[in-house]
């Protein structure tokens, strides 16, 4: 079956940087646009950064632009988040999710396959 497993949540202070990973397995990993969202408590889950399926395209939520990087390795079925200047409003739960199809335009929405998602806490 599909895993999506994340990896490289913690506590940091703002400012600093943080590398998620996620380990896609069950799946052709060059079939899938990849993609990070979060959830902060109270609030409800919101996209942060897509990937298409062949590397091409990207797109990134409004709060993280400039700050956050995705990026993914076939050789490891591996998609990362690079996360620089990490500020208080990025604490949150991240999950991984991963959707079919080979799209130019990298989807926002209606992923198919989820992880359990990894914590990041940022504190001042």
């Amino acid at each position: 079956q599909v895993q999506l497993v994340e990896s490289g949540g913690g506590l940091v202070q703002a400012g600093d940087s943080l590398r998620l990973s996620c380990a896609a397995s069950g799946l052709t990993f060059n079939n899938y646009n990849m993609g990070w969202f979060r959830q902060a408590p109270g609030k409800e889950r919101e996209f942060v950064a897509g990937i298409n399926w062949i590397g091409g395209s990207t797109a990134y939520g409004d709060s993280v632009k400039g700050r956050f990087t995705i990026s993914r390795d076939y050789l490891k079925n591996t998609v990362y988040l690079q996360m620089n200047s990490l500020r208080l409003d990025d604490t949150a739960v991240y999950y991984c999710a991963a959707r079919a199809g080979r799209d130019w335009d990298v989807p926002r929405g209606n992923y198919d396959y989820w992880g359990q998602g990894t914590q990041v806490t940022v504190s001042s």
